[in-house]
């Protein structure tokens, strides 16, 4: 959940992790993937990896060697953290935010599952839980992602020349199910069917702040949308470790078709185009240089309008950090980032980031690609769980006209 200017977060020594695996320090080799999926990390001297609960741990035990860090086996490792966070949007907010990591089997890829509840004081109600479960020999991914919100936002209008000016505060109940299952084709190919459901409800605008009519309203507003249908995807696979590569490439297609028959209120379809590249900079060192594209396109139909393309709302809500979620939105989304992670402690407790992005939408469907928005900063990365590399992800962002933000996670931006 990215938390935006004004913003604080307080852990309040509330930081829980409960990590459950086998003393195994063996490498597990991983099906057809290129990199082994491991977390097991060794050095030529004596510096180990240290995360959160060995500094916590250090302060009430007595001090001995650090011992290896393990590779992550059948019994599940689970990190949490309880957190309290501020907007100007939302007011208090209380969260917790989680994931699970296993293996199905010794030969199977990193299964994972996250889950990021968070209540707010102005009854906002945002609970996603997103799974990514590898069967015994990598045969199948299940992949799944259901959602609810209570979750009033503001849109800024159609299109990446939209002007801030324009916030006009929506108001919408939303609940999501999606589940696919890809099945292993040759090497790290995957390809299958999934089925999707997103049904809005309670749908209304609070009007413009500056009292001029709104593209939501011009749009075509509705009081219910759902968009529901199959969906076709396709999957190469080959990182070293899905929550924090540092070497490897993801690609993933999604296509959409949306039905009436099967209860959508339009019929439409979509595009979803999402590739990564990680490379250890220098190649000696930890250091990790990524680039990731997202491309979000509607193909055809006419999508109710809090179903377009918009900041924020990819699966895991973090394109365009330095920009409020939903800042721009249209019927098109081209989306690029680069970002380089480095190390600034040797145990790997303490890490970096710099990153740099730009997002361009069109309005309506129909309508040209508009001017790419330019986002910026850098960030602190606090490892978490040294077992599965999940790090507490801290950035502040920067875009244009004076727009600014902190954005939090637990886990890799992507």
């Amino acid at each position: 959940m990215g938390i935006n200017k004004t913003s604080i977060l307080i852990f309040a020594g509330l930081l829980i992790s409960i990590s459950v695996y086998a003393q195994d320090k063996r490498y597990i080799p991983i099906g057809h993937t290129k990199y082994k999926d491991t977390v097991l990390v060794t050095h030529p001297d004596t510096t180990f990896e240290k995360d959160i609960f060995d500094v916590i741990e250090s302060v009430f035990r007595e001090s001995k060697k650090p011992g290896k860090v393990d590779s992550v086996t059948s019994k599940p490792v689970i990190s949490i953290i309880p957190a309290i966070g501020y907007t100007l949007q939302t007011g208090l907010a209380g969260t917790i935010s989680g994931n699970v990591i296993f293996r199905l089997a010794p030969d199977t890829r990193i299964s994972t599952i996250t889950i990021n509840p968070a209540y707010t004081q102005n009854k906002q109600v945002i609970i996603p839980i997103q799974s990514n479960i590898w069967s015994k020999n990598n045969k199948y991914d299940f992949i799944g992602d259901f959602r609810f919100y209570k979750y009033p936002q503001s849109s800024f209008g159609l299109g990446s020349n939209s002007d801030r000016a324009n916030e006009n505060p929506l108001v919408y109940s939303f609940f999501r199910f999606h589940e696919t299952v890809l099945r292993n084709i040759t090497g790290n190919f995957y390809a299958g069917l999934g089925y999707i459901f997103d049904d809005r409800w309670n749908m209304y605008e609070k009007g413009q702040l500056n009292g001029k009519t709104s593209d939501y309203e011009r749009y075509g507003p509705v009081s219910r949308a759902i968009s529901t249908g199959i969906t076709f995807s396709g999957l190469y696979d080959s990182r070293d470790n899905p929550i924090n590569a540092s070497r490897g490439f993801y690609t993933s297609l999604q296509y959409r078709d949306n039905y009436t028959f099967l209860g959508s209120t339009t019929a439409w379809r979509s595009l979803i185009v999402d590739v990564r590249k990680y490379f250890r900079f220098p190649e000696s060192s930890d250091n990790v240089l990524a680039f990731w594209s997202y491309d979000w396109l509607v193909l055809n139909g006419r999508p109710a309008y809090l179903d377009l393309p918009a900041t924020g709302h990819d699966p895991s809500f973090t394109t365009g950090r330095g920009y409020i979620q939903g800042r721009f939105r249209g019927a098109q989304m081209v989306y690029l980032e680069s970002e380089y992670r480095f190390k600034i402690t040797r145990n790997g407790l303490l890490g970096g980031v710099a990153f740099v992005n730009g997002e361009s939408f069109s309005a309506a469907p129909g309508t040209a690609l508009q001017t790419m928005q330019p986002g910026f900063g850098g960030g602190l990365r606090i490892k978490l769980n040294k077992v599965s590399k999940t790090n507490i992800a801290i950035d502040y962002g920067f875009g244009r006209e004076g727009s600014r933000g902190l954005f939090i996670n637990v886990g890799e931006v992507f």
